[in-house]
């Protein structure tokens, strides 16, 4: 194992620039080996509890309604007050982070998220509900675009997307096993067993404090650098140990110029050489979401308020979407570090626009034709976004790739929140068809947004991406 570069320069603050290459080269040289699957398991099963508590407002909608008497404008305010939460969770998270660090403030969201939960089923009007709600969006949006620049931050550039992704299935792993459970439990225990259930995960904190290193990228961006030295030696005896074989030497990592700490923060991400990736992954999150959630959060009331369908077939149904989005992260996991990241999210954007095109105008009589034309955009549409959490936290340096990554997962609050009411506001009018189309144009936006003015960071190390 060689050390000798990085333990040279450890002491002089100047050299903070000459340490962080040296820890990317490091990091290059480590095989995925079981402790990068072990750490990924770790996050990741925090960020599948994450997934669950946000998509179960969905499932839970039609009893609460039923309950709590709701308005159309209350079931509205439901469903977005998490997602509101959310957003604010994210900007505040990201700064944090890179403050921080990563891990501290994953481990704190998930705490403050389970103990959310629990509170929520001793509500019995929506008033305090939408209060925890709020409270509990903080943590999620928080909880999840930090996790992914985490993730990124560990691993080589060498099928880095693949890595990721796999890692990221636990989103919509989260998402339908939310919808599974739902479909199983509700209509058998209710609403409030499955938020209790939801909030036994917050035990999960623990397991992030004590068996998650930080970030070394990150503690050697912030001067920390005996900490960056002893953590990255410790994962790389610990891959050494597994792997039964040394290490290769790290390829020569000669410091990348990179721009005053002056104007880091959000100031940098909206001025020079990043303005224009924060503005198109802004927009790619934004039309990636508010197709995703327009569909998701209002398809089992319009299965059961159009169709009159009964609450456990509407259930059912919308879980055979959800399974469907799944199959489609699961392909790009696969396949995105082949095709590239800006082809994907084009393609996949493109592919959601054309079949909820179909379905606004051919196909939206019956709920059979509803169910298979959003299960077939789904597909295209949990592909894009899944993407999205692998893309983002390549664009930017380490010292905001937080702060990007949580804009980004900002802005996807934004299209969380508007789809919902947009397609609320136009299903009160009673065009069902109008819905889909105007779906299919945001997805549209999206897809040509990706095509035109998006770049390729497939099989590129994060250091030489963004300096």
């Amino acid at each position: 194992m060689t050390t000798d570069t990085p333990h040279a320069i450890a002491g002089r603050p100047a050299d903070t620039a000459a340490l962080v290459a040296a820890i990317g080269a490091r990091f290059e040289r480590l095989p995925l080996c079981r402790w990068h699957v072990t750490v990924r398991l770790i996050i990741g099963a925090v960020t599948f509890f994450e997934a669950f508590d946000q998509l179960l407002i969905a499932y839970a909608l039609p009893e609460l309604r039923t309950e709590w008497h709701l308005t159309t404008a209350q079931t509205t305010s439901l469903i977005t007050v998490g997602s509101v939460g959310m957003l604010v969770g994210a900007l505040l998270s990201g700064r944090l982070a890179d403050r921080i660090g990563r891990v501290k403030v994953i481990a704190a969201c998930i705490a403050l998220s389970g103990v959310c939960s629990l509170l929520l089923t001793l509500c019995s009007s929506p008033g305090p509900f939408m209060a925890l709600r709020f409270v509990q969006g903080l943590a999620i949006g928080g909880e999840v675009p930090v996790a992914a620049t985490f993730i990124a931050e560990i691993t080589r550039a060498h099928k880095r997307g693949r890595f990721v992704l796999l890692y990221e299935l636990v989103f919509p792993a989260g998402l339908t096993a939310c919808a599974v459970l739902a479909w199983w439990l509700m209509p058998l225990l209710g609403w409030r067993w499955m938020f209790g259930l939801a909030a036994i995960p917050g035990v999960l904190c623990v397991l992030v404090v004590r068996c998650v290193p930080e970030s070394p990228r990150w503690l050697a961006d912030h001067g920390r650098h005996e900490e960056a030295l002893a953590t990255m030696a410790s994962i790389e005896a610990k891959v050494e140990k597994i792997t039964g074989e040394p290490l290769p030497q790290p390829a020569p990592a000669a410091p990348v110029a990179r721009e005053s700490h002056s104007r880091s923060g959000l100031r940098e991400l909206l001025t020079g050489r990043y303005r224009k990736r924060t503005l198109v992954v802004c927009a790619l999150w934004f039309c990636g979401y508010f197709v995703n959630y327009g569909i998701s959060s209002w398809l089992p009331t319009i299965y059961g308020s159009r169709f009159h369908l009964d609450l456990s077939d509407a259930l059912l149904y919308s879980t055979v979407t959800s399974c469907a989005g799944f199959l489609g992260c699961l392909v790009v996991a696969l396949t995105v570090d082949r095709i590239g990241r800006r082809h994907t999210v084009t393609w996949c954007l493109g592919g959601a626009a054309l079949c909820l095109l179909l379905l606004g105008l051919f196909a939206g009589g019956s709920a059979s034709s509803v169910l298979i034309w959003t299960s077939l955009s789904a597909v295209f549409f949990f592909g894009a976004n899944i993407c999205l959490y692998l893309y983002t936290p390549e664009l930017f340096p380490t010292r905001i790739r937080a702060l990007g990554t949580s804009l980004g997962g900002a802005v996807n609050r934004l299209g969380v929140i508007l789809g919902p009411i947009v397609v609320g506001a136009v299903y009160a009018g009673g065009a069902l068809g109008t819905v889909f189309v105007t779906l299919a144009v945001v997805a549209l936006v999206g897809s040509l947004t990706a095509g035109v003015a998006a770049e390729e960071t497939s099989g590129r190390q994060l250091e030489d991406v963004a300096p």
